[in-house]
């Protein structure tokens, strides 16, 4: 016998409430100091990770007390790294005794399934129900970051959430809402790529790209060049840096690269994402020189 819908509608509505009620223990109040404020969410006993982009590196961070109504415990915070390729910032938290929030990976995740949006702007955590309402492959960003899946609630989040978590009916944190990563939608950065960056940041204070060593203009090609580069942009080389890995891989200033590592290069910021995930990679470099193509290969560095 089919259960009464007012009986499913109060099993979900209970469901979410303790969603909020056991998430919610990790979720601080980050200050963003003149009177703005913003989320975080615990990462470890002693870190939280929060937005990148609305973090100053030293802050305040509001735990709620034992039983979430009292006022904060505001501790003094400090960020120890940040990455705003991802929107990601690391805060090491004084005193510790924090309780990290549990996290999931996309998993079996699909559209339609509901998911909360947690902050904490104020003293008490505030909750925005939605559901999932685009999930894809990785996709860059424009400062050069890589998320593992996107990530996309159906609608924008609240004022003050950027740093919280979209969570998932069960409590389970599936990543980090963000409203300024790419430009007019609001992602959660996924839980994998929390995972890759908290690392990075703990034991470098940044996340390590691959440097070349180049400056570099957009450089439109005339037909001849575009018919023997098999495309019709490029990237002018217009500084060598000193001992760079493009010095040493025989890179001039007056080079047009248009291929690394197979990947095509048709300005400055491909050039820069081609290079991004691969610091300390063997890489294949293609370049058009005195009207003929060169291939040339260089030994990446990274930088954070």
């Amino acid at each position: 016998m089919a259960q009464p819908a007012q009986n499913v509608f109060h099993a979900l509505d209970q469901a979410l409430a303790t969603a909020v009620a056991t998430a919610g223990r990790s979720v601080v109040h980050v200050s963003r100091g003149h009177g703005h404020s913003g989320t975080g969410i615990v990462w470890a006993d002693d870190l939280v990770v929060s937005s990148s982009f609305h973090t100053p590196d030293r802050t305040k961070v509001g735990i709620a007390t034992a039983d979430g109504d009292g006022e904060l415990d505001l501790r003094d915070a400090e960020v120890i790294g940040r990455d705003p390729g991802s929107d990601v910032a690391l805060l090491r938290v004084t005193g510790g005794g924090l309780e990290p929030a549990t996290f999931r990976e996309i998993g079996d995740l699909a559209v339609g399934n509901l998911a909360l949006a947690l902050g904490r702007p104020g003293r008490t955590v505030r909750a925005s129900l939605r559901a999932i309402g685009v999930l894809g492959p990785a996709v860059r960003t424009p400062h050069g970051g890589k998320l593992d899946r996107y990530v996309e609630s159906d609608r924008q989040i609240p004022r003050g959430f950027a740093g919280g978590p979209l969570i998932d009916a069960d409590g389970a944190v599936i990543g980090m809402n963000t409203r300024t990563l790419l430009r007019g939608e609001d992602v959660a950065i996924p839980t994998a790529t929390l995972r890759r960056v908290v690392d990075e940041l703990a034991a470098h204070g940044g996340v390590r790209r691959g440097y070349l060593g180049v400056g570099a203009f957009p450089a439109q090609l005339p037909p001849a060049l575009a018919q023997l580069a098999g495309r019709d942009r490029g990237a002018l080389v217009a500084s060598v840096e000193d001992g760079s890995p493009a010095a040493v891989a025989g890179v001039i200033i007056g080079d047009i690269l248009v291929e690394v590592a197979g990947t095509p290069v048709t300005d400055p910021d491909s050039l820069r994402l081609a290079l991004g995930d691969r610091p300390g990679e063997t890489v294949a470099l293609t370049v058009l020189r005195g009207g003929a193509k060169h291939a040339l290969t260089a030994t990446l560095g990274s930088k954070p």
